[in-house]
């Protein structure tokens, strides 16, 4: 049998999985096999047999790495027993602390932790508190503990915050050489209300293009991206730091930013009145929304207001209002850019671009942290036409460098795979839709699939299922284009204040603005193609031929693509963590109350259904739907009572009850409500509030809390006090799995 090496994918249920370094299918791991790993563990398995359906099982050969990093859980006293349960139950172990390893932590707070003792067969781990975080409670834990769990980078080095202190506080004289002064251009910037950074301006005007009879009218875009790459150089501190980074990372009241925030509210951040330095993409727009020409060059603006959406829009909508008296001097500005944004978004249409709507939601927190409300994000023509400012910009980049054959970053969004193409198709016919899909999709035909069902009462399932056909973005170095926005090739320009990409694209039009090329390099980012998968994958003790100049460019620009999504990722599942942390506490508060909703996905195991009013969303186990069997149809992604014939799909409305939450499993469980039924516990809340209701379910959901402590308490209390003395019966204890 063959020997793979990979990393741990652990499970809450206590099996995990080998995620392979060479891209194949994962490994399983069974739970005895998961005894002596951890979560993200490096390790060597030799695959032993096959199930039924093919998929291979792996046993564990060697430890080839131990995850170093801190450990996030919750430390608990339990029969003389002192224990960290890990926050992320993907551990599937808990950890054994030494009653002089404790610091000065006390019993139910969040504490970091490093391993002492990895775990073994016949052992648990063992380990030391290294930072007390607090209590779990505290306004802003859940941020805390999500940044440590995903090991977001939040702390600049010492060198970092020397390097973004000694930086000018204003632009010298050396900062505007050899640069084109645009700050009499009214360059503005166009924001939602709470934004702090402002990394784009935007001005157009019209102009007549060509001569004579054939001349005609067209627009002059411009879009002004703050110049990150004058402050930020390679291999520097602030470098290698924002590469680490690689994004900032957006939580409900706080953002982990890339850059300091000298950098990024200081010097790049386009402040209205304040002179910045910018790199230009300069465009000429045929009435078509055709980008006839474009150029690049550094430039020194001044942005003449800082407007939001919300203010254009009302401009937009009124250019005779109080808003646009107010901005009077702007109005003109405004109105030449909404008139390129419908060209544009013409010629988005001809591409046929897939432009799905959705209802995207803001959590809006109270002075605690804590939820308030969740309200619908309203997106007005003012969002659009920045969107499509922004889109115009990033697509003449990623042309630019394609022309110049030079290497980069470019932003690749691939179509349907072949699975998921025929998913598709026998989706659509199983609803008795007929639409014609190639062997190699095209985003017409997507988004023709999408306006031909716009106005069918299942027209959200169909978005929903049309977008999971797609991959997802990434970043790489082999330009394939962009399906979803129907680009031959698109790279990210317009936001380096925020995302590493946008700055190596930067780097790169310099480079070639001055006749150079750019080599991409540093510390940082060579440690991370060192470390990668593949240079891994060497026969132990083999030294790696040095490989041709352009092969060892080519994998440190893989290299940093790879790095950059995954920061993506990472970034994308912290924030995640953190609302769903949010909402399943702000659910606590409505244990027992009833709501309208609609079924947002289908699964063998229940319906996740996305509630009208709170836009939360849950499950309704399928062991509540009924007394009958019901059926899994993949192809319609819905569930079918084989008695009743009762269908419940995607885009289906009900009514539920919100029966429980699982603050650590970040879960929300409903109950389905049928119709005329009156739900006794509401019924009694109403009666006598004070000792029924919400309040009930609220005690007995701390009631099922405590048992399951009891129960940690009699497992543990057979290890005895002298596992926290650190005896070598701590080390011989019985692997004890996590509920």
């Amino acid at each position: 049998m063959s020997e793979v090496e990979g990393t741990v994918i652990g499970h809450r249920d206590g099996h995990g999985f080998l995620r392979r370094d060479d891209g194949e299918p994962d490994i399983y791991l069974s739970p005895q096999e998961m005894r002596s790993v951890l979560h993200r563990d490096r390790i060597r398995v030799r695959v032993v047999r096959y199930d039924r359906k093919g998929r291979p099982e792996g046993r564990v050969l060697d430890i080839v790495e131990r995850r170093k990093t801190p450990i996030i859980g919750r430390l608990l006293h339990e029969n003389s027993v002192w224990v960290v349960a890990p926050e992320d139950r993907r551990y599937g172990q808990d950890i054994l602390i030494p009653k002089n390893a404790i610091a000065n932590a006390a019993v139910g707070q969040v504490v970091a932790i490093e391993l002492t003792e990895p775990p073994s067969m016949y052992s648990q781990p063992v380990g030391r508190v290294t930072e007390v975080l607090g209590e779990i409670d505290d306004p802003g834990m859940e941020i805390e503990i999500a940044v440590r769990k995903y090991e977001v980078p939040h702390r600049f080095s010492p060198e970092t915050l020397a390097q973004a202190a000694a930086l000018p506080d204003r632009l010298r004289p050396v900062d505007k050489r050899h640069r084109i002064d645009l700050s009499d251009v009214p360059l503005v910037t166009i924001d939602g209300e709470d934004a702090r950074d402002f990394d784009d301006a935007v001005y157009c005007e019209p102009v007549k293009q060509g001569r004579g009879k054939s001349a005609f009218e067209g627009w002059r875009l411009i879009v002004a991206i703050a110049d990150v790459s004058h402050y930020v150089k390679p291999g520097e501190a602030l470098d290698d730091d924002a590469y680490e980074r690689a994004t900032s990372v957006y939580f409900p009241r706080r953002v982990i930013p890339m850059l300091p925030e000298k950098l990024s509210n200081g010097l790049c951040s386009l402040n209205p009145d304040e002179e910045r330095l910018a790199m230009v993409c300069d465009m000429l727009v045929d009435p078509h929304g055709e980008i006839t020409a474009y150029q690049f060059y550094p430039a020194l603006i001044r942005s003449h207001a800082r407007l939001t959406y919300t203010e254009v829009a009302t401009i937009l909508s009124n250019t005779r209002g109080t808003e646009a008296h107010r901005r009077h001097d702007l109005v003109p500005h405004l109105i030449h850019l909404h008139e390129v944004y419908r060209a544009l978004l013409k010629r988005r249409s001809h591409r046929g671009a897939i432009d799905f709507e959705s209802t995207e939601t803001q959590i809006v927190c109270d002075d605690n942290g804590r939820i308030e409300k969740i309200v619908p994000r309203t997106r007005t023509e003012a969002h659009r036409l920045i969107e499509e400012a922004m889109l115009a910009a990033n697509v003449c980049a990623a042309e630019f460098i394609e022309t110049h054959k030079h290497p980069a970053l470019f932003r690749v969004h691939e179509g349907p795979t072949p699975e998921k193409r025929v998913t598709l198709q026998n989706y659509l016919r199983a609803l008795g839709l007929h639409f014609s899909l190639g062997e190699e999709p095209t985003p017409a035909e997507l988004q023709a699939i999408s306006l031909a069902t716009k106005d069918r009462p299942d027209a959200a399932q169909i978005s929903t299922m049309l977008l999971r056909s797609m991959q997802q973005a990434i970043y790489t170095h082999s330009n394939s284009g962009h399906f979803g926005l129907a680009y031959e090739a698109y790279a990210h320009f317009t936001s380096p204040i925020r995302r590493y990409p946008d700055l190596l694209v930067h780097r790169v039009i310099k480079a070639l603005l001055q006749g150079k090329r750019y080599h991409l390099g540093g510390g940082a980012i060579e440690s991370t193609a060192a470390t990668a998968p593949a240079a891994k994958s060497l026969r132990k003790g083999a030294k790696p031929a040095k490989p041709p100049a352009s092969a060892q460019d080519a994998a440190l620009w893989e290299a940093a693509g790879a790095h950059c999504s995954a920061n993506e990722r990472r970034a994308d599942e912290a924030s995640r963590d953190v609302e769903a942390w949010l909402k399943c506490r702000f659910m606590r508060d409505h244990l027992g109350e009833e709501y309208a909703g609609t079924v947002s996905a289908v699964t063998s195991f229940g319906l996740f259904v996305l509630l009208d009013e709170l836009f939360v969303e849950g499950l309704v186990h399928i062991t509540e739907l009924g007394g009958e069997y019901f059926r899994f149809d993949e192809a319609r992604q819905e569930l079918r009572g084989e008695r009743s014939g009762v269908r419940y799909g995607v885009g289906s409305r009900v009514r539920v009850q919100v029966s429980r939450v699982d603050l650590d499993g970040r879960k929300i469980d409903f109950r389905l409500v049928r119709e005329g039924e009156t739900d006794a516990l509401v019924t009694r809340a109403r009666k006598s509030p004070s000792a029924t209701g919400a309040s009930n379910e609220l005690a007995e959901l701390e009631s099922r809390d405590r048992a399951a402590k009891a129960g940690r308490a009699k497992a543990v209390a057979s290890r005895g006090s002298a596992a926290g003395k650190k005896t070598r019966s701590a080390k011989t204890a019985k692997t004890r799995t996590r509920r």
